[in-house]
């Protein structure tokens, strides 16, 4: 516990202890160190240092890399190299990797944004919506929210920039042929972690997998990377259903995506006709909020499919 100050000496060492994240600090992606690890240990260097007198034993406390490779104990720092403005709110952002190296994520792996705003920091997961072997850089999908801390941080952010990150966390234990089909629902950024997945099975002549993706978003409007998601649909074992919450009528769409766009919400009664539908018996990956999340899981009991036939990100 901190006791205040009853010197100028205290003062000085009260004044270089470290700040206790909040609760909302924490990307909650459930990454090994959390920062509230960080933080504890950060806590208990402080002690050390302040019990000993030594102040050298806190220069551990900044533990960052520049050589840019990815760490999961320590941040590494990243030039962004573009940025591209995909609707309103939500951004593609590209970050240079040295020569022709690559991140080599495994499928869905999620990397950790380290971000100042005001003094405080703040820590968000984010997953590479680029192929885990893509050489000479990654890309991130961000959304950015207008009273959200880190988005406060991101929309600082401008070509060259240098950026830190931490990871890889988490992750999806893909095989390929492994299951029947594999049924996507993803809600707006959810999107990202299924790409990776998706094109590694279009890339592999021999993955015989199908795949249904269903994407909720707001509008047309709102449907992030189409010329990509046109691409994959285009393949014999993939279908890609959009289910749009705000739109009232198919008319103004493009004919190409009348056909497989639905109005609304995805209820339960979409949710149980689009598994119907499934060639084989889906495993079902989910990634959006927690409120979608368990809805759709919900919707997928209901349907009769059974708990271990799921994966939430």
């Amino acid at each position: 516990v901190l006791q205040a100050p009853g010197s100028a000496e205290d003062a000085a060492w009260l004044a270089l202890a470290p700040r206790e994240p909040a609760p909302g600090q924490c990307c909650g992606g459930g990454c090994r160190p959390c920062i509230h690890d960080s933080y504890a240990a950060a806590l208990a260097r402080w002690q050390r240092a302040r019990a000993t007198g030594n102040m050298e034993l806190l220069a551990a406390d900044e533990v960052q890399s520049n050589n840019s490779e990815l760490n999961p104990d320590s941040f590494t720092a990243f030039s962004l190299s573009s940025v591209e403005q995909l609707t309103e709110d939500t951004y593609q952002y590209r970050f240079e990797l040295p020569g022709n190296s690559s991140l080599q994520l495994s499928l869905g792996q999620h990397i950790v944004l380290r971000g100042v705003v005001n003094g405080l920091e703040v820590q968000r997961a984010y997953t590479p919506i680029s192929p885990g072997n893509a050489e000479g850089y990654f890309d991130v999908l961000i959304k950015c929210y207008e009273a959200g801390l880190m988005s406060q941080y991101i929309k600082t952010w401008t070509k060259g920039d240098m950026v830190f990150w931490r990871g890889p966390f988490g992750g999806f234990p893909y095989q390929p042929n492994k299951y029947g089909e594999l049924l996507m629902v993803a809600s707006g950024t959810g999107l990202a972690p299924m790409l990776p997945i998706l094109q590694s099975i279009t890339e592999n002549e021999e993955d015989e997998t199908f795949v249904t993706l269903v994407g909720c978003f707001r509008s047309f409007g709102n449907i992030y990377l189409k010329p990509l998601l046109q691409e994959l649909a285009r393949y014999w074992n993939v279908r890609i259903f959009y289910v749009l919450s705000q739109e009232s009528s198919l008319e103004k769409l493009p004919w190409s995506y009348q056909e497989n766009t639905y109005t609304g919400r995805l209820n339960e009664d979409l949710m149980r006709m689009i598994i119907n539908s499934c060639r084989r018996k889906p495993f079902v990956l989910i990634c959006g909020s927690s409120a979608f999340s368990e809805d759709m899981s919900r919707y997928l009991k209901s349907a009769g499919l059974e708990e271990n036939s799921c994966f939430i990100f």
